[in-house]
């Protein structure tokens, strides 16, 4: 048996060496306030130029959860909701104060339930009533379910003694029901939820409810589960009454905005989340922040079916952030900021910390935008924020239960600037004018509508396209269609047909489709091919399997352009034929994918490299880092999984090509269902061979590389676990009395399983990015070693130490530093990349330092259980020797019993 004394002697430096761990990650984000770095709380965070921060409570530290949601009620004390429990009400103490602000917990009078009121994802002081969004599944501890519910002071004591629930809804969770905003002329209310929350009954539809997936692309849903059962319209926005009794649909095909704002227009834009698993797949698309237009749709659909932001039938984001978990969204005409902050919206991204700035700028009928990084930290979980009456910015972070802080944040300045001086000017674009024209014929059926809006569907602005053909499907589709089928004007007639492919039935169907084949497409500008191609996707889903002459004529007048010099065309044509079995599109799209065709992808790109995100949130940057190093081909992917469905054209030499993708297709890293749908790919192309040669293509394709779920690569250890949250207390007693019995070859497999082989090296064995764990001295003792490697921020060396530069232009870059010469900084951000270096030019940083959170990865050993972790301890402690007591005075003992 190893004994303590024993255990005082062994190559302990590893532990030390592990709290520093070269590049396995950064920012432990789910850390206590009992782990939290030495000093400020403000200190970790970085600020535009010229604005202070103050750190002003910490619900965690008081035992008052994590707070998620805050609102200003009519006499300046701030409310807010604990995630999983009650709401509070606080006097906040002036700028510069040393005062503590005066917390309570806000009570319902006549309320006997445990937790009186609480769970909120969304709160709103407005009509002398503070509006609550529950996000909970009714239970003992909480019975109110989720909705919408409103709070009153009926006999002005100044407290709430009168609750009304407006509308149950079904949905809960992190894409549950979220935010409740008052309209911009302070009379109605919006609210938005997420994809996990069923779209109610509505009074009125501003997007037509004949929604579907409407992509001919294999569906395929999530292979890990996620969004399985949600269909369109995915989450939405909806807008009713201050009584909530009449509700109207707005906007929807988001998967998962959490707040919306307005700015002095009139506009209403949301921040809508990524779906993180699909890293590296075609239909991946980052979160960005969208201007939901009157009857918009953003495309959202479960698995691989999303739209691309291209389609003529969504619209497109104003601007993509990138990789990360939306929550707030403020618009800052409120705030005492300067004049730079007009026309600004500040998203919040929860997993890596940011508060983005998007500086506004009209464009046609809506906007694009400036991007700047406003303020960010490490960890800094970011949740709600409100711009306060006294024009300071308040923001809360916390969330799952996580460390939860309120600060404040105000220009130095503030006291030279006037209430209302960042109000902006309203001046409209002709574009803007003509599209909420047009937007009043989304109510309903108007004799005037179609009338108004057709001369409009083929417009040069695509939100003044898009309200138009709105305007036109909301009207009886008797006094339109004769019109549509008609039209000469090629361009105008596209849209006027997908008005009526989306509105029409079966019965529209040949007449439909022979109009569209008499637009002559190559006179026609490649944007608006790929919207006719869109048109005849959207009728081939909806109407059905082609036949006879029919399929014949549009065969043959699309299948000449394939393939096209545009690789988004050639995507919507591979559909198409594919479909269609258009004579040798097997063939020629097998062609393309061999030819390894970049993937045009303008529409998703980002305001943040993913790069730049790695060493901002251990969880999700060692995603993008295995992602970046194994990048897969897109394109490919795309025309892989068109491929799958076709069951004729092959020849023996095509499928041996195509089967072969799968293998190498295997080798690459996306997210983490990135296998999966692979899989699922594969396995539907394998339907489609001959029977007698199914066990050869199976094997082909690499079917020995996956685990039997198809969802992972099977790797020579999978710890069986089952995992927990390792303490050090629990992690110590687990090991520090004996590792009799530990095994060598188990604690190999285990130590490349955990991640530890990829930065480090031991017998020569793993990846040399970090130090060599061989040869260590013996001066620690266990509890200090699971101490480093459990929390690796205790203690950071500056040999290992990430840095933060940051950027004139108000940005921020993390990353090691590898090399430096008198104009540049060359800094690695990928763990696993170290040769990807990106160069920053001195002149651009205005200042740099060190960041104060370990490097090392938390929660790598999180998946073992005991015994697992006694073998892998022990593989460290002998150094990678077999040879080491460790493992034969145990046998030894063994022996003797």
């Amino acid at each position: 048996m190893y004994t303590k004394k024993q255990w005082s002697k062994l190559p302990m430096t590893l532990a030390a060496i592990l709290a520093v761990g070269v590049f396995c990650g950064v920012m432990l984000s789910n850390r206590t306030a009992k782990h939290r770095p030495p000093g400020n709380k403000v200190d970790k965070l970085k600020l535009a130029e010229g604005f202070k921060a103050e750190h002003l409570f910490s619900p965690s530290e008081e035992q008052d959860g994590s707070w998620v949601s805050m609102t200003f009620d009519n006499k300046g004390r701030l409310i807010t909701s604990d995630q999983y429990g009650t709401l509070y009400r606080t006097i906040l103490p002036p700028i510069g104060s040393t005062e503590k602000p005066v917390i309570e917990t806000l009570k319902i009078e006549g309320d006997t339930a445990k937790v009186a009121m609480g769970f909120a994802h969304g709160l709103l002081y407005a009509f002398n009533s503070l509006y609550v969004m529950i996000n909970n599944r009714s239970n003992a501890k909480f019975p109110k379910g989720s909705g919408l519910y409103r709070l009153q002071d009926t006999n002005n004591n100044d407290q709430y003694d009168k609750l009304t629930l407006l509308k149950a809804m079904n949905g809960e969770g992190e894409h549950g029901p979220h935010s409740v905003q008052i309209s911009p002329d302070g009379k109605s209310l919006f609210v938005v939820a997420g994809n996990h929350t069923d779209l109610p009954q509505m009074d009125s539809y501003r997007l037509p409810n004949n929604w579907g997936n409407d992509n001919l692309f294999p569906f395929i849903k999530d292979p890990r589960g996620h969004a399985n059962d949600r269909m369109a319209p995915g989450g939405w926005i909806a807008h009713t009454d201050p009584e909530g009794k009449t509700w109207e649909l707005v906007s929807a095909g988001f998967r998962n905005p959490f707040d919306i704002a307005f700015n002095e227009a009139g506009d209403m834009f949301t921040y809508d989340s990524d779906m993180e698993w699909d890293f590296g797949t075609p239909w991946y698309r980052p979160t960005r922040v969208c201007h939901a237009t009157s009857a918009s749709e953003f495309g959202w659909r479960t698995g691989d079916a999303k739209w691309a932001p291209s389609f003529p039938d969504n619209m497109g984001p104003i601007m993509n952030i990138g990789q990360g978990s939306p929550t707030n969204l403020i618009y800052l005409k409120d705030a005492l900021f300067p004049e730079k902050y007009k026309n600004t919206l500040l998203a919040f991204d929860w997993s890596f910390g940011i508060m983005h700035g998007l500086h506004l700028k009209p464009s046609g009928g809506t906007y694009t935008a400036d991007h700047e990084e406003f303020l960010s930290g490490s960890p800094l979980p970011l949740t709600d924020g409100v711009i306060g009456p006294d024009g300071a910015l308040y923001f809360l972070t916390g969330g799952r239960r996580l460390e939860s802080d309120l600060y404040r944040v105000y220009y130095k300045d503030y006291k030279s600037l006037k209430a209302g001086s960042n109000v902006a000017t309203v001046n409209l674009t002709p574009e803007h004018k003509l599209r909420t024209d047009l937007e009043k014929y989304h109510l309903g059926v108007d004799s005037k509508a179609v009338a108004a809006a057709w001369p409009n569907l083929a417009h040069a602005d695509r939100s003044v396209r898009y309200a138009a053909r709105l305007a036109v499907e909301h009207q009886p589709v008797a006094e339109w269609k004769a019109k549509a089928l008609a039209e000469t004007n090629q361009q105008t007639k596209i849209y006027a047909l997908l008005a009526l492919a989306r509105q029409g039935s079966q019965a529209d169907k040949e007449a439909l489709l022979k109009a569209l084949t008499t637009i002559d497409l190559k006179k026609l500008p490649e944007t608006r091919q790929q919207d006719l191609l869109r048109v005849f996707e959207v009728a081939f889903f909806r109407y059905g399997v082609l036949d006879g002459a029919l399929k014949t004529q549009v065969t043959n007048y699309l299948s000449p352009n394939y393939p096209s010099s545009s690789a988004l065309s050639n995507r919507l044509y591979s559909k198409l034929l594919v479909f269609l079995e258009a004579p040798k599109a097997v063939e020629r799209t097998l062609a393309l994918l061999m030819k390894n065709e970049p993937f045009d992808d303008k529409d998703n790109e980002t305001a943040t490299a993913s790069a730049d995100l790695i060493l901002r949130n251990p969880q999700y940057g060692l995603d993008i880092a295995g992602m970046l190093e194994k990048m897969p081909a897109k394109q490919q992917t795309f025309y892989a999984f068109v491929l799958s469905q076709a069951k004729t054209g092959w020849t023996p030499e095509l499928r041996d090509d195509y089967f072969k993708w799968y293998d190498k297709a295997f080798s690459f890293q996306g997210g983490r269902s990135y296998i999966g749908f692979v899989e699922k790919a594969r396995q539907i192309a394998l339907k489609n061979v001959p029977q007698d040669k199914l066990a050869y293509y199976n094997k082909l394709s690499g079917a020995d590389k996956l685990t039997g779920s198809g969802n992972d690569l099977a790797k020579s250890y999978n710890p069986k676990g089952p995992g927990r949250g390792w303490k050090v207390d629990e992690a110590v007693a687990a090991v520090q009395d004996s590792l009799a019995g530990a095994d060598f070859e188990t604690g190999k497999m285990i130590f490349s399983a955990v991640l530890c082989s990829r930065c480090h090296m031991i017998q020569g064995e793993g990846s040399d990015i970090g130090p060599d764990l061989t040869q260590l001295a013996n001066r620690f003792t266990a509890k200090d070693m699971l101490e480093s490697i459990i929390t690796p921020d205790k203690a950071v060396s500056d040999q290992y130490a990430s840095t933060i530069y940051t950027l004139n232009n108000g940005e921020s870059v993390l990353g090691r530093q590898m090399n430096e010469d008198a104009n540049f900084y060359y800094i690695a951000q990928n763990p696993f990349d170290q040769k990807t270096i990106k160069k920053v030019s001195k002149k651009t940083v205005t200042s740099t330092k060190i960041s104060p959170v370990s490097i090392m990865l938390p929660g790598l050993i999180n998946g073992l259980n005991p015994k697992e972790l006694r073998d892998l301890i022990a593989y460290l402690s002998s150094g990678g020797s077999k040879n080491s007591p460790i493992y034969t005075e145990g046998k030894a003992q063994k022996g003797g019993k």
